[in-house]
């Protein structure tokens, strides 16, 4: 990782961006204190397949059916 200023950031921001689409993760820094961290999304996170439970289970007929008094009685703190 590298540090890189908060001036330097400001700048030259089209810098830093090709740097991170190039895949370099970059510590934003002032005063020698780390203020946050700017990297490339990675591809697993950004997208998820749909349907990768499908048959795994079966939600309730009653599932959105109210709570019984005694529940709701402590999620209400009484």
């Amino acid at each position: 990782m590298t540090d890189l200023t908060f001036d330097e950031l400001r700048r030259n921001p089209d810098d830093v961006l090709r740097r991170v689409r190039a895949g370099e993760r970059l510590l934003v820094v002032d005063a020698e204190r780390p203020l946050f961290e700017i990297h490339p999304v990675e591809a697993a996170a950004a997208r998820r397949k749909l349907g990768l439970c499908a048959g795994e289970f079966v939600v309730p007929d009653d599932f959105d059916a109210p709570l019984p008094d005694e529940i709701l009685a402590t999620f209400e703190g009484r």
